[in-house]
């Protein structure tokens, strides 16, 4: 049994993973929850089944944390149902305790910024129906922030690779086809320049801000390795496997075909306008506030080619 003031991490993907990586590292008392209760953690680690939805059993859970996180996704045809009920229950389960919620989120809420390099005060411009609900809960978590409900900070990142990451843009389609000898797969022009995220670079911030009181109330954009192109990423896993690596960039076209029989990638084609122009996040707050960088881009791609390696896909 784990005593007061621990960690409840809500999630168990890559970014859950994460961040349960970091508090290990930290020797943080922690526990993990899913709606399963299952999940691929070492056998010392305790996974409590979790309705992240209802804001009583969130309330149960979270009792006597410090810190919860907020590391949960749903499928990508699921976004607008079941997104908005599973971050409320968070924030109103939460909001019966001392606990400090720190919640993972992506850049959708932006849109495209217009070509600009990404900060925290861009506009939310949405031109997506999962930006706009990205959208909506940001503001409603900051909402519940300012009226002191709860005590929140959010952590943005953008595309992320690394351990776990299957299904990213940066995934198994580029890393188990490249390890396999085939084509990596890509989403439009892998000439532009794009910022990915580092998976354990991401675990590592958020529980940074979790520590932070001064970072309470904001949103923050998680430090990123160096933005290059997709292709120049690409021409780095080459060097690192010791083969070249060609690549298959889908379109905006094909993924409206695939998504005649696939629901997931149907959802992708509203997303395309991220690598149709250059998508550029600047973490320059975060960096200067939090004295962090992010791991460096061949070190960081070095370490994901010996996760998959080390999982091949069965």
């Amino acid at each position: 049994m784990i005593a007061k003031d621990y960690h409840l991490v809500i999630g168990c993907g890559p970014i859950g993973m994460a961040v349960m990586q970091e508090l290990i590292r930290r020797k943080i008392p922690f526990k993990m929850a899913s709606k399963s209760g299952k999940a691929l953690v070492p056998d010392t680690v305790e996974v409590i089944p979790l309705d992240a939805s209802d804001p009583l059993a969130v309330r149960k859970a979270a009792q006597n944390a410090a810190v919860v996180y907020n590391c949960t996704n749903v499928p990508y045809n699921r976004w607008g149902d079941l997104l908005p009920q599973i971050h409320q229950g968070i924030i109103e389960g939460v909001a019966g305790t001392e606990a400090k919620l720190v919640v993972m989120e992506n850049l959708y809420m932006y849109g495209s910024g217009n070509g600009k390099p990404l900060t925290e005060n861009s506009a939310y411009q949405p031109i997506s129906r999962k930006g706009k609900v990205r959208a909506q809960l940001s503001q409603a978590l900051f909402e519940a922030h300012h009226q002191g409900k709860i005590k929140a900070v959010s952590g943005r990142s953008s595309d992320f690779f690394g351990p776990f990451a299957l299904q990213s843009a940066l995934g198994e389609r580029v890393f188990y086809s490249a390890l396999k000898g085939k084509a990596a797969q890509v989403l439009g022009n892998p000439d532009l320049l794009h910022t990915y995220s580092y998976v354990p670079d991401i675990g590592r911030a958020l529980v940074l801000l979790s520590e932070r009181e001064e970072a309470l109330g904001q949103a923050w954009h998680l430090p990123n390795p160096e933005t290059v192109t997709t292709r120049k990423i690409i021409d780095i896993i080459s060097q690192k496997i010791g083969r070249p690596v060609k690549i298959q960039a889908a379109s905006r076209g094909l993924l409206r075909l695939m998504g005649i029989f696939n629901p997931i990638v149907r959802e992708l084609v509203e997303m395309m306008y991220e690598f149709e122009a250059p998508f550029v996040v600047d973490d320059s707050k975060f960096r200067q506030t939090f004295h962090l960088s992010a791991t460096p881009l061949e070190q960081a791609l070095e370490a994901t080619i010996a996760w998959f390696k080390s999982h091949p896909k069965k």
